[in-house]
């Protein structure tokens, strides 16, 4: 680590020895998987819904990357992890319309090529949250808007103990990738790589092959309203790390993310209600 990310902000204490570094690796994304999975039916819904707006793989993944290299690492990490919503967007858009009328393992080819070639371009853009939020927010309206319809419901489906540890797995070969990776790939490609959908291939696959497509679909377009609190999560990374201890840093983050997540929930009901009022007057 550079004397630079030794200075203002960064606690020397935070450094873990090297089997406490892995054993952070093997255990902390896991665990959060674990957590927020199983939260709905340990503390309900609305306790669920909070836990979800947090990034609980990139989150963490950001958290050993600023402890192995430092904040100013940690915050260029934050920003393209930022911009990499339009990566994971542009995935989730090709998966949804190749899986109408494709197999799971041709949507799944075309949806990885889509997502490296759109992490490729912004890699080789500068490094700037102004330009990350613009184009993370411009990746969610054009999700919304264009994504493929369906009326299956997803948010129904009994979690399995298959695709718990399917999810669990994932986020720890994801956190070592990633953070092994780091030093050699840099902070764009490790933020970048951070947002990585292999959560969203799990259970896109898993999805597709068990429900078929309309549940896919339905899966996917949920996912679009959990990305504003991620982006606020990052954006507020992007901005504090450089000047503030890291676990102040990352605590306010997740403040920040789960108030926005609360607020385009409550957001998206309203409009529900909006929508489905007129056609119950009409019924009556």
């Amino acid at each position: 680590m550079t004397p630079r990310d030794r200075g203002r902000g960064y606690d020397r204490t935070l450094d873990p020895p090297d089997f406490g570094m892995l054993a952070l690796k093997l255990t902390l994304v896991p665990l959060f998987v674990l957590v927020v999975s199983m939260s709905g039916k340990w503390w309900g819904p609305s306790i669920a819904g909070w836990l979800a707006g947090l990034p609980v793989i990139a989150g963490p993944i950001l958290f050993i990357l600023v402890l192995a290299h430092g904040p100013s690492f940690g915050a260029r990490a934050a920003t393209l992890s930022l911009s990499a919503i339009l990566a994971s967007e542009a995935f989730n858009f090709a998966y949804a319309w190749t899986c109408r009328s494709r197999s799971w393992p041709v949507a799944l080819a075309v949806g990885l090529i889509t997502w490296f070639i759109s992490a490729y371009g912004l890699s080789m853009l500068p490094t700037s949250p102004v330009w990350a939020a613009t184009a993370a927010l411009a990746a969610m309206c054009f999700g919304q808007s264009f994504l493929p319809r369906s009326s299956a419901g997803a948010a129904g489906a009994p979690l399995t103990r298959s695709d718990l540890t399917g999810r669990m797995v994932a986020g720890a070969v994801l956190t070592l990738l990633v953070t092994s990776l780091s030093g050699w790939a840099g902070p764009a490609w490790s933020g970048l790589l951070a947002v990585f959908p292999l959560l969203g291939i799990v259970l896109s696959v898993s999805s597709h092959r068990a429900h078929g497509p309309a549940f896919v679909i339905s899966l996917l377009r949920g996912m679009v309203l959990g990305r504003f609190s991620f982006a606020a999560f990052c954006l507020s990374l992007s901005f504090s790390l450089p000047y503030q201890s890291p676990l102040v840093a990352f605590a306010e983050a997740s403040v920040l993310a789960m108030i926005v997540q609360w607020g385009t929930r409550r957001l998206a009901t309203i409009q529900r209600a909006k929508i489905t009022e007129p056609s119950v007057v009409a019924t009556d």
